[in-house]
């Protein structure tokens, strides 16, 4: 059985993950960006990360972004894993909808065993990504994060299949399934608006007016 770790040690190696895996395996996240994902002040950041540092799960260097080591990134994608097998059962299992799972699995990720979340996994199929299009690491720690397009970057006459959503905001969530917007929907760029105006976007039969920021936030990839 691995070290166990508090749930701040949990929350803050995931929450660095999060943040710099835009960049790939050797990105870095500020901790001026952990401190307002996690909402504490950047004191109680300082005083984690020098902890961090001294177990060997993180390196800083002073006036630079904060970067996970090989052991502090399996802890985190242990956690990766963790929250995402839980929102893939919680939706596949026991019926909840994409917008309710994120809360539920935040709240019982740190107090699941790998041992419960392998036989959820296998439950139900050993699914590859989670509700949202995100992809589960193995119960060995490996990850594929395939570098995706975002909607954003489609242009009129182009199709493109979402593949992934972020999964933070059940308002957002809502608003996109209301509008076809999930995984796996084939869309259609109509017409771009210049001087980084709007997308109209087809799902379906039914067009939508998407503005960039919230087509930044949906990726896809070929149809």
């Amino acid at each position: 059985m691995g070290q166990a770790y508090t749930v701040s040690v949990e929350d803050y190696l995931k929450s660095i993950y999060e943040l710099s895996r835009p960049a790939g395996p050797s990105g870095s996240a500020a901790a001026s960006e952990v401190a307002a994902r996690l909402g504490v002040a950047p004191p109680s950041v300082s005083a984690m990360v020098r902890r961090l540092v001294r177990q060997g799960l993180v390196s800083h260097e002073p006036y630079g972004g904060l970067n996970l080591t090989k052991k502090g990134r399996a802890v985190a994608l242990q956690m990766v894993r963790r929250h995402r097998v839980i929102e893939a059962y919680l939706v596949t299992a026991l019926g909840y909808s994409w917008d309710e799972v994120h809360g539920e699995a935040e709240r019982l990720e740190h107090a699941a065993s790998p041992e419960l979340i392998n036989r959820m996994a296998a439950a139900i199929g050993e699914p590859a990504v989670d509700p949202h299009g995100a992809p589960i690491p193995t119960a060995h720690g490996k990850l594929a994060e395939p570098k995706y397009r975002t909607l954003a970057a489609l242009t009129p006459g182009e199709k493109a299949r979402i593949v992934r959503v972020e999964d933070e905001d059940p308002e957002l969530l809502r608003y996109l399934g209301s509008m076809r917007f999930v995984p796996g929907t084939t869309v259609h760029c109509l017409k771009r608006e210049p001087y980084d105006g709007p997308l109209t976007i087809r799902a379906g039969s039914k067009s939508h007016v998407i503005g960039l920021p919230l087509a930044q936030r949906i990726l896809v990839n070929a149809p």
